[in-house]
């Protein structure tokens, strides 16, 4: 199984791009993973947040493959604890056969499509977070889950 990181827009902040890097790495080590980037849209001052959100997924869905499972990573989706997200990595490495793909959209969220496409929605917390944040938060997640499964000492209880 391969797993990806679908995100909107490239990271701008030196310090996440660096931080956000660093997990992508030390996840690699356990798990076929990357991070896909799609551009932001270009001249939105005019378009308004529904015309935004159809565009950018429009954009997303052209980047599924077929057999992907999709996770959107939503404030309306199942919230886990690390070890039970580990375990939920765990199941999905048994059963997907393609690629596991993670989807963080643009600062207005999902269009229906994309909602349509998806199988399963996860949140990261109740909180709000900026997109650049949900980015490290999430590597940071996949590798402890990672870790974790793995035996090693990244997770005490």
């Amino acid at each position: 199984m391969k797993t990806t990181l679908l995100v909107v827009g490239r990271t701008v902040e030196q310090h996440f791009i660096t931080a956000i890097n660093d997990y992508v790495q030390r996840t690699k080590r356990y798990l076929s993973f990357d991070m896909e980037v799609i551009p932001e849209l270009k001249n939105t001052k005019s378009l308004s947040m529904e015309v935004q959100k159809e565009k950018e997924g429009e954009l997303i869905c052209k980047a599924f493959q077929p057999g992907d499972v999709i996770v959107l990573l939503d404030e309306g989706g199942k919230e886990m604890r690390s070890i039970e997200f580990a375990d939920y990595m765990k199941r999905k490495m048994n059963t997907v056969n393609k690629r596991l793909v993670f989807v963080i959209g643009g600062p207005y969220g999902f269009s229906q499509k994309v909602y349509q496409a998806a199988h399963e929605k996860m949140s990261l917390s109740k909180m709000t977070f900026s997109h650049q944040m949900v980015r490290l938060i999430f590597v940071e997640q996949l590798y402890r889950a990672m870790n974790i499964l793995n035996g090693g000492p990244y997770h005490h209880e």
